[in-house]
């Protein structure tokens, strides 16, 4: 392993090192999104106007249902309209694919490694390509051992290299949580700063379609006590490439959380080159009435909500939160000072989650804006259950936004 990396150090060496700095107030382009999951042989697709594209397969008929309550699409949209729009059509994995793509194109410093990486393109295909386009020293396959190729991404970070490094599964990450935890969020103070730990953890996780308790974690909660560790969630093909972009050149540890439910999200996104705030929420709907604050997969639950609530003379004001840590409290805040009111929505659980975090720092920073109590809508401190309708249960649903919503709004 030492000398694969003498590789691609000297590969390194033989260019000019490029520049790092980039423009981190760029801001988001409005996005237009559609939405397909596998199943066997179905396949569904739910696209901007609302219009279904299936497979009859009688497998694909409770993944029709499902869908329906996971991504919510605006109605005033046509696929038409989308695709006559500038750029290019990405689902979200080939977006994170592209981000990495350009990375390691851009800067010979870049290499991605884990489990099946290489010629198989990752488990859920994020790194397709990469291995043909690069070669073996610069996308490595690892054995399945997260906490030896962590650390050696970690250290390899240490010798001036950029890593990705991918977790098959975010649950898998928690045999690596002492390199994550005591060496990468860490060694950059102790060391006394002669040290800096640009490394990617990047990985799907949350709850998917009956994946079982052990694949439907969420360790936003584990992670987020790290010092030195930033974390980011994408929900968008738009913004999964430009945080992965951002994340890459960044001199600090990300972890990127990817949810499984939301690599076949298609969204057109621009040609030219460009890269999102590490640390900037997104304004997805300007509202006047509350403030919902979400990330990843439940932007679809709260944004299927507000088409109820805006029907019932509601009007909620929608962000995506996205920097888990550290928190875009400029946006927050000044969302807060308009609305007085706020509802958090997350897929995390309950105790001890990112909504337990946010709500406390709202309370210390806006306490005298409010004019209702936080509410705050996790999942369940259950183990996520395999069968279907349980494990439905046990996540928040849009009827019980609209019912937050209704009950903080009295």
């Amino acid at each position: 392993m030492a000398a694969i990396f003498q590789g691609v150090g000297a590969a390194a060496a033989l260019s000019s090192s490029p520049s790092n700095s980039f423009d981190s107030k760029k801001f988001l382009f409005s996005s237009r999104r559609s939405f397909s999951v596998r199943k066997g042989a179905s396949f569904v697709v739910v696209r901007s106007d609302g219009s279904l594209n299936l497979d009859l397969n009688p497998k694909g008929r409770r993944a029709q249902q499902l869908i329906a309550n996971a991504v919510a699409t605006k109605a005033d949209s046509s696929a038409a309209s989308s695709s006559s729009k500038p750029g290019h059509e990405l689902l979200l994995f080939e977006a994170l694919q592209e981000g990495m793509d350009e990375e390691m194109e851009r800067d010979p410093r870049v290499c991605v490694m884990g489990e099946d990486v290489g010629h198989y393109g990752g488990s859920y295909k994020a790194t397709k390509g990469l291995a043909t386009k690069f070669g073996d020293l610069r996308v490595l396959d690892t054995p399945i051992a997260e906490n030896s190729f962590t650390g050696m991404g970690i250290g390899a970070a240490m010798t001036g290299l950029r890593p990705i490094v991918e977790g098959m599964n975010m649950g898998f990450l928690l045999l690596a949580f002492n390199q994550i935890s005591n060496n990468c969020g860490m060694l950059h103070y102790t060391s006394g700063g002669q040290f800096t730990i640009p490394i990617v953890i990047r990985g799907p996780g949350g709850v998917g379609r009956q994946l079982g308790a052990e694949h439907s974690q969420r360790l936003e909660s584990y992670f987020q006590s790290i010092p030195g560790i930033q974390m980011v969630a994408c929900s968008t093909p738009y913004n999964a490439k430009g945080l992965m972009k951002a994340a890459i050149r960044s001199e600090n540890p990300v972890i990127l959380f990817e949810h499984v439910l939301l690599y076949n999200l298609k969204e057109r996104i621009p040609d030219e080159d460009y890269i999102c705030n590490l640390e900037e929420a997104e304004m997805v709907r300007p509202g006047e009435h509350v403030t919902i604050l979400t990330y990843s997969r439940m932007r679809y639950h709260v944004m299927q909500a507000a088409k109820t609530l805006v029907n019932k003379g509601y009007d909620p004001e929608v962000i995506d939160i996205r920097s888990l840590k550290p928190f875009d409290l400029y946006t927050i805040g000044n969302s807060v000072k308009k609305t007085h009111r706020v509802l958090i929505v997350e897929e995390c659980m309950r105790t001890g989650g990112i909504g337990a975090s946010l709500t406390a720092a709202i309370t210390e920073n806006f306490q005298d804006y409010l004019d209702a109590p936080i509410i705050c809508l996790s999942s369940q401190d259950v183990p996520t259950p395999y069968a279907g309708t349980l494990e439905e249960w046990t996540v928040v649903q849009p009827a019980q936004i609209v019912t937050a919503v209704e009950q903080i709004c009295r």
